[in-house]
């Protein structure tokens, strides 16, 4: 089903999704919204102006020579206007159209930015081309190479690209003014941004010395008080608004309200970290990249905390250590962790070049934050933003306020509130088992239709793989796919998901899963490690799935059984981008290479199914594997197809070969 965000019927399943709280909150939204528009807040004037929330000395020196090496790379290719983003090259960074969407060509509308119809990319645009630029994360990038290496022009391009950006976009005006989690990413990157020009004798003048800065810098402030995200709609996005708030209104609390905006935002961090995390450390989205993106968030707010003085719950540092746990707990050989749920590319603070691996980043901050525990993978890579937040954060252990806590003495497979597994083998096999809820809040937006999927690595490479999310706006049938059940390694019904969407970050019947059985005991090399679970999505039938890893034959069973009345059956497995595959009736030979040494693996599909190799089709979208957001590649797709009778099971086997 093509859903069009904005029609009466889309706004009438969004509504049904809401509560009578949060209902109450959107009409005040709405009522102030239409205030603004004929009175629009005015920024009071601020005099004396200082800017205290500089690096500690010996910060800048700390970043490893290689991770500013990578920096200034990145920094030089900006600084001759050459950038990718979601798989658009550009060239125009020299001196940017702010509005310009240069996937399609598209320019967004002008006016009053809550009139701005962002969601309708015919009126204007991919928006999240448009977005990205204007979080300033890649003037971010600029300002750290200045701190690196005392070179002025790279400052002197940020105050550039910064005046041009608040001439172009005047507070309520336009598209960068309609959207909570863009102010509050972009506030946390001007923090940055001023913190690492502070050497730069023009400073000041481009932040606390000008007052055109001053507005914006209270007007981003004023729109994230008064426009928070609310109920359904209380994810990733909360944390961030939360975070660029509090992150301003320490480094920059220059304006009356600065205390009571600081106090508010620190008060939502505390409640939406708590939230939007499960007790076992994992993000409540199930969307692995917005783990990433909310423990940066964390780390940053606390980061301008602690370098201000301002004191923080202990529960807020309690949830960043669980995330930490649990990310260094969930990731393969390779550092990589699971690929679930949508994935956006989005980062909370970027301060590295090209090539530097996010993951092992946020575990070498957690190393240097809260201590790496013994079981631990080992992080051989630098970046630039461990030793920047280090030098801000008090480590876990010599802060007084920091509860003691259990953590777990060895590496966790199976964490039950998410209801995600771990099964890991020989020979580095990993295999990512989902039997959790189907999302995060009423709306479950950034879900999929993946219950009882599974993800297979061997040795970092894609086995079966998650294909990934590719897109959100304007291309509805890609969206579609990618978080649909035949998108995903599990079985599908009488041609429906297993969840109902009411639209592209809406799902309006969630499936309901449960998780019978865990084995784990026997993890990497001691014998069988084993899970089962099953999901109510195709009532009145029952879909249950076991899978079994053998350490000794390096074999993965899975079994499927559908309990209930006899259904339509296609059951997917998608192949990562490395993987060939040659098709014979029920079986696949798998090949790839990885390191120039040559593996294989044999599939053995389920005989009662007729089986077909699907890879790169388009009508309808079929056999494709998205790395990255804006990115897709053709990748090999087996789709068997049949029927369900309750009889017996569908038994699948992939044995990896030495």
């Amino acid at each position: 089903m093509t859903v069009n965000p904005g029609s009466p019927g889309w706004y009438l399943r969004r509504l049904s999704r809401m509560g009578p709280r949060e209902v109450g909150g959107r009409v005040g939204d709405a009522v102030r919204r239409r205030r603004w528009r004929s009175a629009p807040p005015a920024c009071p004037a601020v005099t004396g102006a200082r800017f205290t929330a500089a690096l500690p000395a010996g910060a800048i020196a700390a970043v490893p020579p290689d991770a500013a090496k990578r920096l200034i790379t990145e920094a030089d290719r900006l600084m001759h206007g050459q950038a990718e983003y979601f798989g658009v090259v550009r060239d125009d960074l020299t001196d940017p159209d702010w509005w310009r969407d240069p996937r399609t060509g598209r320019r967004a509308p002008s006016g009053y930015a809550f009139d701005v119809p962002y969601r309708n990319e015919d009126a204007v645009g991919d928006i999240k081309q448009i977005w990205e630029l204007s979080r300033h994360q890649y003037l971010t990038v600029l300002a750290a190479a200045y701190a690196v290496t005392g070179n002025e022009r790279y400052a002197e391009r940020v105050a550039e690209h910064l005046r041009s950006w608040w001439a172009a976009n005047p507070p309520l005006r336009g598209v960068h003014w309609t959207s909570g989690i863009e102010l509050g990413i972009r506030l946390l990157s001007w923090v940055w941004i001023r913190r690492l020009l502070d050497g730069w004798p023009g400073a000041a003048g481009l932040f606390e010395g000008d007052p055109v800065a001053l507005n914006q810098i209270w007007h981003h402030q004023r729109w994230l008080a008064a426009f928070p995200s609310r109920g359904s709609s209380a994810n990733n996005h909360v944390i961030a608004e939360a975070a660029g708030q509090f992150a301003a209104a320490c480094a920059f609390g220059w304006f009356p309200s600065s205390a009571r905006w600081r106090a508010d935002a620190l008060r939502s961090l505390e409640l939406h970290l708590r939230g939007n995390t499960f007790h076992s450390g994992l993000n409540r989205e199930l969307a692995t990249e917005y783990h990433g993106l909310v423990l940066e968030l964390g780390l940053a707010a606390v980061a301008e905390a602690d370098g201000a003085g301002v004191p923080v719950p202990a529960s807020v540092r309690l949830v960043l250590l669980r995330m930490t746990d649990a990310l260094a707990a969930v990731v393969d050989n390779r550092l990589r962790p699971p690929r679930q749920g949508d994935a956006d590319d989005g980062h909370g603070l970027v301060v590295d070049g090209a090539g530097t691996d996010r993951w092992a980043s946020l575990l070498a901050t957690g190393d240097a934050v809260f201590g790496r525990l013994s079981w631990w993978p080992e992080v051989t890579g630098t970046d630039v933003r461990t030793p920047l937040l280090a030098a801000l954060i008090r480590p876990y252990s010599k802060n007084e306020a920091a509860p003691a806590v259990s953590r777990p003495p060895s590496r966790p497979a199976h964490f039950a509130d998410a209801g995600l597994t771990i099964l890991r083998g020989p020979a580095e096999i990993w295999c990512r088992c989902d039997g959790g809820p189907h999302g995060f809040l009423s709306i479950a937006a950034h879900a999929h239709a993946d219950a009882l999927s599974v993800e297979v690595r061997h040795d970092g490479v894609d086995v079966l793989a998650d294909p990934g999310t590719f897109c959100y706006h304007g291309q509805p049938e890609w969206r579609q796919y990618f978080r649909s059940t035949l998108g995903h390694n599990t079985l599908r019904l009488d041609g429906g998901d297993q969840s109902v969407s009411g639209g592209p970050f809406l799902w309006t019947r969630h499936a309901r899963s449960r998780v019978l059985a865990v084995d784990t005991s026997g993890a990497p090399d001691g014998g069988v490690v084993r899970w089962c679970a099953e999901h109510d999505g195709y009532r009145p039938s029952v879909h249950r799935r076991r899978v079994e890893l053998t350490a000794a034959s390096k074999e993965l069973r899975v079994v499927d059984e559908v309990r209930g009345p006899r259904r339509a059956v296609r059951l997917a497995f998608h192949l990562g981008p490395a993987i060939a595959a040659d098709l014979a009736g029920d079986r696949a030979e798998l090949t790839w290479t990885r390191d120039g040494e040559d593996r294989s693996a044999v599939l053995d599909l389920p005989g009662q199914l007729s089986w077909r190799a699907h890879r790169g089709e388009s009508d309808p979208p079929l056999g494709w594997y998205s790395a990255g957001f804006g990115r897709k590649e053709p990748a090999t797709t087996l789709v068997g197809t049949g029927f369900a009778d309750g009889a017996e099971g569908f038994t699948t086997v992939l044995g990896f070969r030495d």
